[in-house]
């Protein structure tokens, strides 16, 4: 399994980006969220991947960072979902926008990507909700900085409702509550997902 890449972008498509390592180009499906985040052509970049292997093609997909590239990975576990239906949803949604679209119900924001109509938009959110029907991020769950100073007696309001948009994407409560503890918890409920991934990304 190729886990990343670090090379020189040598070519762009629609699409997918080939990247040169080593001097093999690897050519990689990608996001359009991804691409807006990646340098020129010429230019060095690292990027996170994931191989699809099938019957009758080999599909290696890459991302900017490792919550696009976890939530491609549960897109495309569910039916009906293949990499090019998964790289169509994450270039017109980013993972925190799909995590409170499935979190909230909101199949018809899932319906903007080309390919998904509206049975597969509910597909998605039943299968990605299931991952949370255990999980209640509620006045259990204590938020501390990492000097063990408690900022807030436990999750509510948009915090609350960023865990559990965060548990769509395979986070539990136990692991994400030790990355809040820094974010102004009046930030807008994306806002907090994103700047938890990148606190998760960091490490």
């Amino acid at each position: 399994m190729i886990y990343s890449l670090n090379g020189t972008i040598i070519h762009t498509g629609q699409n997918y980006i080939v990247v040169e390592c080593a001097g093999v180009g690897y050519k990689c499906l990608t996001t359009m969220n991804t691409m807006s985040k990646l340098p020129g052509t010429g230019e060095k970049t690292m990027i996170y991947t994931h191989m699809i292997v099938r019957e009758d093609a080999v599909e290696l997909c890459g991302f900017a960072d490792t919550g696009e590239l976890n939530c491609f990975k549960l897109l495309t576990n569910i039916s009906g979902v293949g990499a090019k239906v998964g790289i169509a949803i994450l270039s017109v949604l980013t993972p925190e926008q799909i995590a409170i679209a499935v979190s909230s119900g909101d199949s018809k924001t899932l319906t903007k990507a080309s390919g998904v109509g509206n049975k597969l938009a509910q597909r998605i959110i039943l299968e990605m909700k299931d991952k949370v029907k255990n999980i209640i991020p509620d006045s259990k769950v204590n938020i501390s900085s990492g000097n063990g100073t408690s900022v807030l007696p436990a999750a509510s309001g948009n915090v609350e409702k960023a865990i559990g948009a965060l548990a769509v994407l395979g986070y539990s409560p136990d692991e994400v509550t030790p990355y809040m503890g820094g974010i102004d918890p009046s930030l807008t409920v994306e806002r907090i997902i994103g700047e938890t991934l990148k606190a998760i990304g960091k490490k």
